[in-house]
């Protein structure tokens, strides 16, 4: 080629900034969709293998019909709205967490964005502060911090505390760099473990935030999911000066494909902060979905209809994700956490870390690939994924892989009340789950013959 050639090429090629390489497609996206393609083409073809999805987390419910309602009724407004968010869904926001986790919240210091994951983004792209991270964590966190090219430390797993949060460690990491400003994620009820936070234990963490200026992002999606929902309290109760509280309508109420998300700001925060959220926001976009936020002041309201949608849900999901949790606590070796809300727990694989390594599995990522080969075809996800260290074998299981308008129906019908009924009850709604726990048993027996 010519040198002119050269030069041409070289100043028209495309490239990307280097914080892209840092970030891959989600672990939990990439692998529920290749596992529902192979289930295509093998039902195309005739084959018998199963695959077991647990990587991909999402409520299996169908959404609310009250707010799907609402959804068509506003389908033809084509406006944009104020970047912050409509007045009345803010209004219907504040008044919802006063109700239910009795965070105080002004209208004005409430936004509405196209789900929480942009609105932590925000956060995040506007404070110069280091992020503080507890292992293990939702997939997403440390995408956003290195697309963001910030700077993030994470807490160690504790496994003897069932992998909560120990306030030692966030006072050690604080007291370590006290120069600095931090911001803590903090996930409750948790996503990878299903931990929940009791009050003593969140004033414990509020506690140290306070004595070293250090923020919080109370992550609190989950939080409508607590199977005994009137143990759940909110860090904006707690630490409502220095806490920005994050939800939607993508979990509780199912509508994860609305994009609808909130943050409600810090308690006596500056005008500035309100100012500069809002500036972020419009430059990033514009407004959420106009029929969007009409429709989901349903949501929001006190509607009878959506509170009694919401106690079902959560009731299913607990049955569902505690009966999961026991029964691969049971395979030999592996220990797991005690889903308290949401629908995930942690798989721990240590007490097999020897066998696991002559099996060829030596990395905490390596778990996860081995678990979906060939025959088991168990998917999950692991490692780097939910920022374990890759000497900790740990997967998180997700517990929705079954059909959720059949689950609800049923339990409508005939609510389980004892032990049996709700072993009855799983295995008539979720099979294809209960038998992924046999396949998980299979490559633990594979592992150990593999090792003698």
């Amino acid at each position: 080629m010519p040198e002119w050639g050269r030069a041409m090429q070289q100043m028209y090629a495309i490239r990307t900034d280097p914080r892209i390489d840092a970030v891959a497609v989600p672990e939990n996206l990439r692998v529920g969709l290749m596992v529902a393609e192979q289930r295509k083409r093998c039902s195309a073809i005739g084959c018998h293998a199963r695959f077991f999805n647990f990587a991909f987390g999402q409520s299996p419910f169908p959404v609310p019909p009250g707010l799907v309602t609402s959804l068509k009724r506003e389908a033809t407004l084509g406006h944009y709205t104020e970047a912050a968010g409509t007045e009345e869904l803010r209004e219907a926001v504040a008044g919802f967490y006063a109700r239910h986790f009795g965070v105080r919240a002004e209208p004005e210091r409430v936004v509405v964005g196209n789900g929480s994951k942009e609105l932590i983004y925000i956060i995040f792209s506007m404070m110069e502060a280091t992020a503080v991270i507890p292992s293990p964590a939702w997939i997403g966190y440390a995408p956003i911090i290195k697309l963001l090219g910030k700077e993030y430390r994470t807490l160690p797993p504790r496994p003897e505390r069932g992998y909560r949060l120990d306030p030692a460690d966030l006072r050690a990491v604080l007291a370590a760099h006290p120069a600095e400003r931090h911001i803590l994620i903090f996930n409750n009820p948790n996503n990878p473990t299903g931990a929940l936070y009791t009050k003593p234990e969140l004033e414990a963490i509020a506690a140290i935030c306070r004595e070293y200026g250090c923020l919080v992002i109370a992550d609190e999606i989950y939080a409508l999911t607590t199977y005994e929902f009137e143990r759940f309290t909110s860090m904006g109760t707690v630490y409502p000066e220095g806490t920005f509280v994050t939800g939607g309508l993508s979990k509780d109420r199912s509508a994860a494909g609305y994009r609808l998300g909130t943050c409600i700001l810090p308690e006596d925060c500056p005008e500035e902060l309100v100012t500069d959220f809002t500036k972020v926001a419009a430059t990033m976009y514009t407004s959420a979905s106009t029929p969007v936020q009409y429709a989901a002041i349903t949501a929001y309201a006190e509607d009878p209809a959506i509170e009694e949608y919401m106690r079902t849900a959560r009731a299913v999901h607990g049955i569902i994700c505690r009966y999961m949790s026991k029964a691969v606590s049971t395979i030999d070796g592996v220990m797991t956490t005690v889903p308290e809300g949401g629908f995930y727990f942690l798989a721990d694989f240590n007490l097999l870390a020897d066998d696991l390594k002559q099996y060829g599995v030596t990395r905490s990522n390596d778990l996860s690939t081995a678990l979906l080969a060939h025959p088991h075809h168990v998917a999950t996800i692991g490692g780097d994924a939910v920022m374990l260290p890759q000497d900790r074998f740990g997967i998180r299981v997700a517990c929705v892989d079954y059909d959720g308008r059949r689950a609800l129906d049923l339990y409508r019908e005939e609510r389980p009340t004892t032990s049996l009924d709700r072993t009855a009850f799983v295995h008539e709604v979720a099979p294809l789950m209960v038998d992924g726990v046999g396949a998980m048993r299979r490559f633990v027996e594979e592992v150990r013959k593999e090792a003698r």
